[in-house]
């Protein structure tokens, strides 16, 4: 078991580039890898390295930041430099990072911002663990979004991270002081706040200005990259939600079949099939999908 809490505390060395190029035809794409001085909690000697690891301990990983090129392909334009969020996140942004943090820890609050850009109009919380959305939730307030959203799962949500699109307040931060959790990210913090996660220390607490304009983000496409094991790669454009409001959703529609059966005779009344059964009396039987 020591040897398994060791592997998780240690920080491994990567391999990859400071600058990573991706060339569409004639267009270029340029990422610089991020790294961050972070003081060593024992000897508070800073220590500046990027991901302390991949989605395991002995995997290597980088994190890169779109820093210069503009996409444009048919007549799709990709989102272009100077919006970044999670890899933008710098030093001053971890208001205490506890050590260096893990694939897992960023991409846990890339999946949640991905989530809370469809819920800005109001205070809303997002919980995941290991990319899993736990709970997501509005509230009257950012303290209580964020205990609906633990209460949807509170079991998942151990470890988890949690991001709100509000002001940490003090409130919230005394809920929050009482379970265990990985990573808090918020667009600002009150007074008081930090004092209160701390307790905690190997809390990563981050501040994420931009969470305040993430709906801009619902209409930006990013380049979807998926890498197969045999070495090669699926690329796609991203998803755009058409779904906004509740407006938004089609009806569901019900389907009726009526299959060749003894019946003596079936009529529909409102959304139920009313059958004369041969020998039997009448029945109603609710509408049967029929699936071709």
């Amino acid at each position: 078991m020591s040897d398994l809490k060791k592997m998780y505390k240690t920080i491994m060395s990567d391999d990859f580039p400071d600058e990573m190029t991706i060339k569409f035809g004639e267009q270029t794409l340029i990422y610089r890898k991020r790294a961050w001085k972070i003081p060593d909690a024992k000897t508070g000697e800073l220590i500046e390295k990027g991901l302390r690891y991949g989605e395991n301990p002995e995997q290597q990983a980088a994190i890169f930041e779109l820093v210069n090129g503009n996409l444009a392909l048919g007549d799709c334009k990709f989102i272009g430099p100077g919006n970044g969020l999670v890899s933008a996140i710098s030093e001053a942004d971890m208001i205490q990072a506890g050590k260096h943090p893990g694939k897992t820890n960023l991409t846990d609050l890339d999946n949640a911002l991905n989530i809370l850009k469809y819920l800005a109009g109001r205070p809303a919380a997002v919980i995941l663990k290991h990319n899993n959305p736990c709970g997501a939730a509005y509230g009257e307030t950012v303290q209580e979004a964020y205990d609906r959203a633990n209460m949807a799962d509170i079991i998942a949500a151990f470890g988890g991270c949690l991001v709100v699109n509000r002001a940490m307040d003090r409130e919230t931060a005394e809920m929050v002081s009482g379970n265990y959790l990985e990573v808090v990210g918020a667009p600002d913090l009150e007074e008081g706040v930090v004092d209160i996660l701390a307790k905690r220390k190997n809390l990563r607490i981050v501040r994420i200005a931009g969470i305040s304009q993430l709906e801009k983000y619902r209409d930006l496409r990013f380049v979807d990259f998926k890498s197969l094991m045999d070495g090669g790669i699926i690329v796609q454009q991203s998803p755009v939600n058409r779904i906004r409001t509740k407006d938004d959703f089609l009806p569901a529609k019900p389907y009726i079949k009526i299959r060749n059966t003894l019946s003596t005779g079936c009529r529909l009344r409102g959304n139920m099939v009313i059958c004369s059964l041969a020998g039997t009396l009448n029945r109603a039987l609710p509408p049967t999908p029929s699936f071709m």
